[in-house]
Parts: C-alpha cells; sequence; structure tokens
C-alpha cells in the first residue's frame, strides 16, 4: 500500500522533536563519523591518509561545536 502523501526526502525527522534530543543524536552521529575516519585513516598512507586525518579534524570541530550548543541548551546544574 502506498502512501497518500510520500515523502520527498529519504529520511525524515519527527517534528515535534524536543532540541535536546536533536542534539544529543546530532553530536553522537558527529563522534561516531570521527572516530570511523581515525580507524580508516590508519589504513591509508600517503595523501589518501592526510584527506581522511583532514576530515577527521572537521569532523572533531563539529564535535566541539556540538558540544558548546548542547552546553548551552541544557546547562549543567
Amino acid at each position: 500500500m502506498q502512501s497518500v502523501n510520500p515523502p520527498t526526502t529519504l529520511f525524515t525527522l519527527t517534528p515535534d522533536i524536543p532540541i535536546e534530543s536533536l542534539l544529543i543524536n546530532s553530536y553522537e552521529t558527529v563522534c561516531s563519523v570521527s572516530t570511523l575516519l581515525l580507524d580508516l585513516s590508519n589504513d591509508l598512507t600517503g595523501k589518501h591518509r592526510d584527506v581522511a586525518l583532514a576530515i577527521h579534524q572537521l569532523s572533531e570541530l563539529s564535535v566541539l561545536m556540538v558540544g558548546k550548543a548542547m552546553d548551552q541548551q541544557t546547562p549543567r546544574t
């Protein structure tokens, strides 16, 4: 059975997801990407390794930014 209004994108988010849930899931996703890139870079050499490490560094910056957003959204008491 097909949906009357199929989504226009492959992945969608529930409209009323709390910002805290979005931040936590984003943080976990970026941390996973960062870990995968670091692991991948161990198997590479030369230019390919340099590219993987550069992408890893960008992902680490994302981890820091999302972490800061989490701290600002849900301050620790």
